[in-house]
């Protein structure tokens, strides 16, 4: 009985601690702790992450949503702003729509217009007026594409690749995440709003690397005029003009070296741009998501602009024989490889190494296993002392002693003989 008492006396004592010295939390400061969250993980912020990294070159500040500069290569990072916010991407949805037409058709394919891309030229969207059984080379498709952003065009040449506009749509989606997307869902091939379709700026610079990587879309992207020739049903030729303002040298926007890109507008996205430039060897993919009208191509050239002036590319590793593929990086300007950390993995008898600077990657290479060569060689070389063992515990020295005995035999008459011949 007296344990019991105890017991109970003891049980009471611990509620009555835990109640006195129990701190509670009130909703305001849940509401505080969800904000403060948020604004760490970057969402709904406008802080630019990329400015937080130790030894970084600070970037400038925009208006614009998101923005992210990658340099091509190497995939680095330079700038980031709300790189990983889903946005409405209005036209930058046709490069997509054009690297897949490239992937999976030939430029010389006819390409007949429906009753699906017809409907393109009523949907309020930009268009060539392409007429129904009017026929065009997937190549005058695709600088339609481009240059006009004709809506009419792209939605046939989905049809056409992916036997109707859903299915195209499925190869979209799929060869988004082939391309390390990770926050992206395509709903169209033009771009018209649809709440369900959005993209990151970070998944669209992946894109559009991609895209810069096929020789024909580079030329297309460069291209400032194309004339489609009269058709089948058109009496006329079609002169199709390139609208991106920073290839057109007449343009206050002209960017020096830019390759070529695609600016798209709507009430949903606001004004979009993406692009690729070039100088000194270094290729540079600028992606501007939810802007001013008018202001995202100022935006893309002030980030150009931070990537070119503040990083360079340096070359590591040139002497070290292990070196497979890779070792390239993109670091801020006036940094050297003793400014870099590395990290290794092993993958399939490779070692992939990742550089690091200030704990951001800047580059990658692949390098021998030397290591794992010199443990097969010890290992080979241990199999071949076991196999000689083996060898030698497997036989007798029975042969050796009926040599020797026969050795002997033949000396003793050899001796006898030549006694003989001497006696003689």
């Amino acid at each position: 009985m007296r344990k019991r008492r105890l017991t109970a006396g003891l049980l009471a004592l611990g509620i009555s601690a835990s109640l006195i010295f129990h701190t509670p939390v009130f909703a305001a400061e849940e509401t505080q702790d969800t904000e403060t969250q948020t604004e760490a993980s970057g969402e709904g912020g406008s802080s630019i992450t990329t400015n937080a990294i130790p030894g970084w070159p600070q970037g400038p500040d925009i208006t614009s949503t998101a923005a992210i500069v990658m340099e091509d290569s190497t995939n680095t990072i330079l700038y980031a702003k709300n790189m990983d916010q889903p946005l409405y991407p209005a036209s930058a949805v046709k490069i997509m729509t054009i690297l897949l037409a490239l992937e999976n058709a030939n430029p010389e394919d006819q390409v007949v217009m429906t009753a699906t891309g017809v409907s393109g030229v009523t949907d309020g969207g930009a268009n060539i007026s392409a007429q129904l059984d009017e026929t065009f080379s997937v190549e005058q498709c695709l600088y339609a594409i481009m240059l006009q952003s004709a809506n009419d065009i792209a939605l046939q040449v989905a049809e056409h690749i992916g036997g109707s506009v859903e299915a195209f749509v499925e190869k979209m989606n799929s060869r988004a995440q082939e391309l390390g997307c990770t926050n992206t869902v395509f709903t169209n091939p033009t771009g018209l709003p649809d709440e369900n379709q959005h993209i990151t700026a970070h998944d669209m610079a992946l894109i559009m690397k991609a895209a810069m990587s096929n020789e024909t879309f580079r030329k297309i992207a460069a291209t400032t005029s194309y004339t489609i020739p009269a058709t089948n049903v058109s009496g006329g030729e079609r002169v199709l003009t390139n609208n991106f303002t920073m290839i057109n040298n007449a343009s206050d926007a002209y960017y020096q070296g830019c390759l070529g890109g695609k600016e798209g507008y709507t009430e949903a996205s606001g004004s979009t741009l993406v692009c690729a430039a070039e100088r000194n060897g270094v290729t540079l993919i600028s992606v501007v998501l939810q802007g001013a009208s008018g202001q995202t191509d100022d935006e893309a050239i002030t980030t150009l602009d931070y990537g070119f002036n503040n990083f360079q590319k340096l070359t590591l590793g040139d002497d070290d024989f292990s070196l497979l593929s890779g070792g390239t990086v993109m670091v801020p300007a006036g940094s050297g490889g003793d400014s870099l950390t590395t990290e290794d993995t092993e993958d399939n008898g490779q070692i992939l190494r990742q550089y690091l600077f200030g704990g951001t990657p800047v580059g990658t290479a692949v390098l021998e296993n030397v290591q794992k060569q010199d443990n097969t060689a010890v290992v080979n070389g241990e199999a071949n002392m076991k196999a000689a063992q083996d060898f030698s515990a497997s036989r007798t020295n029975m042969p050796y002693y009926l040599i020797g005995a026969a050795g002997i035999v033949i000396f003793l008459l050899l001796l006898f003989a030549m006694v003989k011949v001497v006696k003689s």
